[in-house]
């Protein structure tokens, strides 16, 4: 992408929604959906499934605190019906993996993933959890997606309780539209074959460049 096509993009960015260049929503779109009984009983069962996540009780490092000050009054997790903290994998269907992943705690972090019923989701918090952030060493992990497969990535060291309570709204967006029956495999090709036409982060070039 040269100078004036990135130009052309960005004003094209900043005439239209924010959700525009969402690859997984237009692959969805580009899927028929299976009828409208079907369709709407799935839109039942996603939006239950979105508003009664519970979290895992998994805190590794200091994301932790964020994680518990956003579950105190002040920002108020309950208000979304996510308060239930459990602390039995076999209850939960979110894990937050807050804080960096060292590799001695990467098999237990696993085994409380494979613990969890489906459906389940992922949010990487924090810059540590996502990349290893500034602990760029032999014994941490660089990027719990080794681990386990995430679903939401949460920049911020530590990330501020609003930025993961945004989070945790966007993936209740995304259990929203996620399909139950047999046309989601379509559309879990249609969203792999977008991305992979995407253009690489390492081609995109800014102004300056």
């Amino acid at each position: 992408m040269d100078k004036t096509e990135y130009k052309a993009y960005r004003e094209k960015m900043l005439t239209i929604p924010s959700k525009r260049g969402d690859l997984q929503l237009q692959a969805e779109e580009s899927v028929e959906g299976p009828g409208f009984l079907l369709t709407s009983v799935e839109k039942l069962s996603a939006l239950a499934q979105a508003r009664s996540l519970w979290p895992v009780t998994m805190g590794l490092a200091c994301c932790a605190i964020e994680m518990m000050a956003t579950a105190a009054p002040r920002f108020d997790l309950s208000r979304f019906g996510w308060e239930v903290f459990r602390a039995s994998p076999r209850h939960a269907d979110v894990m937050l993996v807050s804080g960096r992943v060292s590799h001695k705690m990467a098999p237990i972090v696993r085994n409380v993933y494979d613990a969890m019923p489906e459906p389940k989701w992922v949010i990487s918090m924090g810059a540590c959890a996502s990349s290893g952030g500034i602990f760029n060493n032999y014994a941490i992990v660089q990027g719990c997606d080794h681990i386990v497969p995430v679903d939401i990535y949460l920049p911020g060291c530590p990330p501020r309780p609003e930025m993961l309570i945004n989070a945790m709204l966007e993936l209740t967006r995304q259990i929203e539209r996620r399909p139950v029956f047999k046309h989601r495999e379509e559309i879990a090709r249609a969203v792999e074959a977008a991305a992979l036409k995407a253009t690489p982060i390492h081609e995109m070039k800014g102004q300056l460049a």
